[in-house]
């Protein structure tokens, strides 16, 4: 891991291109077994594909992953270029931290935004998708509240876009709803997981081909091939 963050940082003096960092919190817990966690697992590798064949979005676009259930809460992959595809092993299991897991993918932006202005390299707005299944059961119920706000300052300050997803018909859209103050969260169809990484993908290449700063509409049509609010 420590080598991985070394190469990460000489990428950023490499490559000056500004940033577009997403980070995905992914809930890998025992409810998402069997076809759920196998149809996620190919979203996220068709997600880096996407990115990776896209010649703007390859040298702007990182990609973090938080996954919140199997092993706890494990950082399965830090920021970096999307040449760098990590050996992701998306296991379902364990329970559903999730505001542990959002505090960690926070923690994850942050250090990541640091490296990025001590390099002197540009950054889009942070973007951050959440994605579970069921209801969060922190050991330490603080915890969620602590998620919570800390995504609201951010979203209300304009320094991150949250989309939070709910998979399945069980999936705790009212606390998802408190994740998110200006966007509603939106009900995976089915298992469509595979749309729903196309369109991210489509979005994030919108968003490298512009400059930071500039407000890029998202594709409100596309999210009904995939999700209902």
């Amino acid at each position: 891991m420590a080598n991985e963050l070394v190469l990460y940082a000489e990428d950023l003096v490499e490559n000056p291109t500004p940033r577009v960092p997403v980070i995905l919190c992914l809930d890998t817990s025992t409810s998402m077994a069997g076809d759920p966690i196998m149809e996620l697992a190919k979203g996220v590798a068709l997600f880096y594909e996407s990115i990776f064949d896209d010649e703007i979005a390859r040298y702007s676009a990182e990609i973090g992953i938080v996954t919140f259930g199997y092993g706890g809460v494990q950082r399965a992959a830090e920021f970096g270029p999307v040449e760098r595809e990590p050996s992701l092993d998306i296991q379902a299991g364990g329970r559903t931290p999730m505001g542990e897991a959002v505090c960690q993918a926070l923690d994850m932006l942050e250090d990541r935004k640091q490296e990025y202005q001590s390099a002197g390299v540009d950054y889009f707005q942070p973007w951050l998708v959440l994605m579970t299944d069921s209801m969060p059961n922190d050991a330490n119920p603080g915890v969620i509240r602590e998620a919570i706000q800390r995504i609201g300052d951010l979203v209300r300050q304009k320094r991150l876009s949250i989309f939070p997803i709910g998979i399945g018909l069980h999936a705790d859209m009212d606390t998802l709803r408190q994740f998110s103050p200006k966007r509603d969260p939106v009900r995976l169809r089915g298992l469509e997981f595979r749309k729903f990484f196309e369109w991210l993908s489509a979005s994030v290449q919108q968003v490298s081909a512009s400059t930071p700063g500039r407000k890029v509409p998202l594709d409100e049509e596309g999210i009904k091939g995939w999700g209902a609010v």
